[in-house]
This record gives C-alpha cells, structure tokens and sequence, in this order.
C-alpha cells in the first residue's frame, strides 16, 4: 500500500513540475528552474511524505516573494508563506496546493547565481552550496547555462563533509552548552517554563547535536556519512545515543524539563569525552563537573 500511495503522490508532483516548468518557459525573468532535495537524489530517495524543493533562478525575485498570483499556474495553492531558506541566505515561498502537496520554492537572484565560481566563494557559500545540492539537482529549465554552471561547481566542490574541529572550536560548544544548561535552571528556577524549554528542547540540542556528528564521525571516521541538519540521525549516529534520546526532550512542565536537561547534559557529556579521546583534545572536567554539581544541587533545591 506505501508503495502504491509513493508511485501516487510522485506522479502528482510530477504533474506538478511539468506544469509550471511549461509556465516558466514563457517567463523572461525566469532563466533556470532546479529541483534539489529528495526528489532529485538517489540516496535516500523521497516517499510519500517528501516534499518538493524547487529552486528558481530569476532576475525579478521580487515577484515571487511578494506576489502570489503566479502560483495558480502551477496548481491550486491552500495556503502559502515567505520565510529564509535553510542554508544559503535567501528566501523562500513555502505552498501547500491541494491534495496537501507541499513545494518550497527557493528564489535565487540570478546575479547571485551568476557569480558562483569554484575560484571565488568562501568556504561557507561552499559548504551552503555541499549541504544543499552536493546530493543531486535535477535540471528542469536552463534557458542560459546557469544550472550547468551550477551543476559544474556542485561537482568540484563535492557533498559535504562535517569537518573535525579544532580545539578551541570545540571547546567553545562546551562552554556554550555549559553555559546554557546554567540559563535553563536559571529560568525554571523563575518559573519561566517557555523559556527554559525552549531552551533545553532547541537551543541545547542544536549543540548536542554537532557534538553527535563530531562524535561519530571521530568513532567510525571521518567519512562516515552524518548528512545536513540531523537528517536520519536514526542511521548514522551511535545506538547509546538514540537510546539517550530517548529521555532527553522535555514536556511543558517544571518538573518534565529537569529529567530531560540532566539527560541532555549526560548525553552531551560522554559524547563529548569520548570525541576528546579520539582527537586527542583536552576535556575540562572540573568545569563540567563544577556546573553538573550546580545544576544539581540546584535542582534539587526547588523541589524542597
């Protein structure tokens, strides 16, 4: 049946993509329209659940961010929003059309994509660039070489790679989670939930997070395979650490987020132990120490 439902909403957005890929050849301002994401790579392809993510290159970005009009010729749009793209500084229109299919169509300024030389960008615009098309594109419109440009310089840069960090790199996203499981209590301690939710559910967890790449790219090489943004972290990070997981989002709730916070913390602080012994870096053990004692004890305080 999850065959038949996949083979089903591929064909819809399909349908999709001829019909505005037909629309966009009689833009002018429209020179290249390209699909990244699930729905133009092999590894791990799109299901039934995927998205579609097109990028347009255009010399009137302006049009497709303000207005909304040009949607209907792709289909019949339900709902539709602007917001920054992933990577890559941009923006975006985000559409759900009917039969809640859902297109993010990223809006490229064809300036910007006129300027992409191997020779010229920075290492950040090529690790933007890795993260979002290293994978695979599909070309759908090329009217004047940009997308093969594009597809050139994706080829000489290659999928990106999470990089080992340097010492002081790493000590840094120590002292900042350090420093935020402090904030956290700090709030809970207020009864400022939201805050200290957000806190140990989002922000923490973006630095535990870069501690689990780290941390299995240091224990099983460096080119084992961690993708973009924790996708399919399922796959590729350590079992302890999906088993850690496990416990470590916090509900709405004073006494929900204590449990989750001193399961963060536990989990970042082996990971982060083990990725020391592995790139043979110093891990500041009185600190986490002196701070695991404090959140603790403090902890504990307020349950008195």
């Amino acid at each position: 049946m999850t065959n038949k439902n996949s083979e089903k909403t591929a064909e819809l957005y399909e349908k999709l993509e001829e019909k505005f890929t037909k629309w966009a050849e009689t833009c002018s301002d429209i020179s290249a329209v390209i699909i990244v994401g699930s729905r133009a790579r092999s590894d791990h392809p799109a299901d039934e659940w995927a998205d579609l993510d097109i990028m347009i290159v255009t010399s009137n970005p302006e049009r497709y961010l303000s207005r909304t009009d040009w949607l209907e010729n792709v289909g019949n749009p339900l709902l539709t929003f602007v917001e920054p793209t992933a990577a890559g500084g941009e923006m975006e229109r985000r559409v759900l059309f009917e039969g809640m299919l859902d297109v993010d169509f990223a809006i490229i300024p064809e300036r910007k994509a006129q300027q992409l030389r191997h020779d010229r960008i920075s290492s950040q615009i090529a690790d933007n660039i890795a993260n979002t098309f290293g994978r695979g594109i599909r070309i759908l419109l090329d009217k004047n070489g940009i997308a093969n440009q594009i597809r050139t310089l994706i080829n000489s840069i290659g999928a990106q790679k999470v990089t080992f960090p340097t010492q002081n790199e790493f000590h840094e996203v120590i002292n900042d989670f350090l420093y935020h499981a402090v904030f956290t209590v700090k709030h809970l301690r207020r009864g400022e939930i939201w805050w200290a939710g957000m806190c140990c559910n989002c922000y923490m967890q973006r630095l535990l997070l870069r501690m689990i790449e780290w941390h299995a790219q240091a224990t099983l090489g460096q080119n084992h395979d961690t993708w973009f943004r924790g996708r399919f972290l399922e796959e590729w990070a350590d079992s302890r650490v999906l088993e850690g997981l496990r416990c470590a989002f916090a509900q709405y709730g004073k006494e929900e987020i204590k449990p989750a916070l001193l399961a963060t913390m536990h989990l970042f602080h082996w990971t982060a132990i083990e990725t020391a012994e592995k790139l043979g870096y110093q891990y500041p053990f009185m600190l986490d120490s002196h701070v695991t004692e404090w959140v603790g004890r403090i902890l504990t305080e307020s349950e008195t």
